[in-house]
């Protein structure tokens, strides 16, 4: 069993929790998600890893309750339990396997939208244990300009471009919609780009078929080949279509009836 051992509410229907997973914690690296289990008759419910405490054996996950496994899942409190905490799982952020000379030398932009600000946060906290010279710069955007940049990531980008500031790499991890326009904006700018496509994932081993994505023209799943790809490869429009369908029962029917043997991406083991 893992034990919930911290419960924050960080917005409306958006929690943080610490649990207690010390394998888990031991292995992880930034860009990999989880899957956990409520009970044994829970559903399965991948989540990015925000954070780990390796010393301390364990993890931290941010989720939003839109259906009725997350709202079971906000009900849980400190000291209640997890029935299953699986990973990590999926490929870790490519800055992973970059060398740390070469790191340092990089200027590298996170841009987050919403509950993608926290997988955000696991990369640049390992980035700056890893070098503790370096120092980031944050800036916030809001819609209303209540605070921060009136507009979004990409009006703050292109703010920060048009006041002479340059990029070697960008990572964006956010809603769809967001990562597409601000992918189009890096592409613009010449800054190679990294997006996560966390957000399709449904069972996370590639069997159920609701993270088939087009990567290039290629067809990618999202919790076995990814979860982040080059954001400029992604067919951010045919992801955006295929979640709406995949939505309803009759549009699963018609995905899996359409996309014939490619529908599913199998375990990421056998396949």
């Amino acid at each position: 069993m893992f034990e919930i051992l911290r419960k924050k509410l960080i917005g409306p229907k958006e929690y943080l929790m610490e649990v207690r997973a010390p394998r888990v914690a031991e292995r992880a690296l930034p860009g990999q998600f989880l899957i956990v289990r409520v009970d044994s008759e829970g559903e399965r419910i991948p989540l990015t890893i925000c954070d780990d405490d390796k010393e301390n054996g364990t993890i931290t996950i941010v989720f939003q309750t839109v259906g009725a496994e997350t709202y079971r899942m906000a009900q849980l409190e400190e000291g209640d339990h997890f029935a299953d905490v699986v990973g990590p799982l999926g490929n870790p952020s490519d800055l992973v396997h970059i060398p740390l000379d070469q790191l340092r030398k990089m200027k590298i932009l996170f841009i987050a939208g919403g509950v993608g600000t926290a997988p955000v946060y696991h990369q640049l906290k390992w980035l700056l244990d890893e070098m503790k010279e370096v120092c980031g710069n944050l800036y916030c955007a809001t819609d209303d300009g209540s605070y921060g940049v009136h507009g979004t990531g990409s009006t703050a980008l292109q703010q920060l471009y048009d006041e002479g500031k340059r990029y070697d790499h960008c990572v964006i991890i956010g809603p769809m919609i967001m990562m597409k326009f601000t992918s189009m904006l890096t592409k613009k700018l010449g800054i190679p780009t990294v997006v996560s496509m966390n957000t399709v994932m449904v069972d996370g081993t590639g069997m159920c078929g609701a993270c088939r994505l087009l990567v290039g023209g290629k067809v990618r799943f999202a919790c076995v080949d990814g979860p982040e790809f080059d954001g400029f490869a992604v067919d951010y429009d045919q992801a955006m279509q295929r979640s709406k369908l995949y939505k309803t029962e009759e549009g699963r029917l018609l995905l899996k009836e359409q996309e014939g043997e490619t529908h599913e991406g199998g375990c990421g083991v056998c396949r």
